[in-house]
């Protein structure tokens, strides 16, 4: 792989990195700061989130060119919990399928940010574009 590409996959990587680290930061802000305690479907998202972070760093040095079949599931999974999380907060999801029937709910008002920002989109926006990040580096790594 000539050095260009290796560079490119790298930055690729980095930022999805980047992405994983702010959001698990954000993620740990907002339950030990801001003392919201998260629900069933915010710590699914979190056992996914924690490990990228971790992941994707070590994939980093040296550069690891299978990083990205370790990484893609846990991102995968993760956007498949918020796309739930997302329905659920919306109304989409009937009573009888909420995971939090006991101690936080899943679409309480204390999920919204600024009045308008549901912490469940943070979550989708995080996880798209880790996944699209990586997405966009396997073709690089792969010629």
């Amino acid at each position: 792989m000539s050095a260009q590409k290796v560079d490119a996959v790298w930055w690729l990587i980095f930022m999805a990195w980047l992405i994983a680290m702010a959001s698990t930061l954000t993620s740990l802000f907002f339950s030990e700061v801001m003392m919201l305690e998260p629900c069933v479907l915010c710590w699914y998202q979190r056992i996914c989130l924690f490990p990228l972070a971790v992941i994707l760093l070590v994939g980093l040095y040296p550069l690891d060119n299978h990083v990205i079949k370790y990484a893609l599931p846990f991102a995968i999974a993760g956007l498949g919990f918020t796309l739930y999380h997302i329905a659920l907060f919306y109304g989409f999801i009937p009573e009888g399928l909420k995971p939090c029937t006991q101690g936080i709910p899943c679409d309480d008002d204390s999920m919204v940010l600024f009045g308008f920002l549901p912490i469940p989109l943070l979550s989708l926006a995080a996880f798209s574009a880790i996944i699209g990040l990586l997405l966009a580096a396997k073709p690089r790594i792969q010629t």
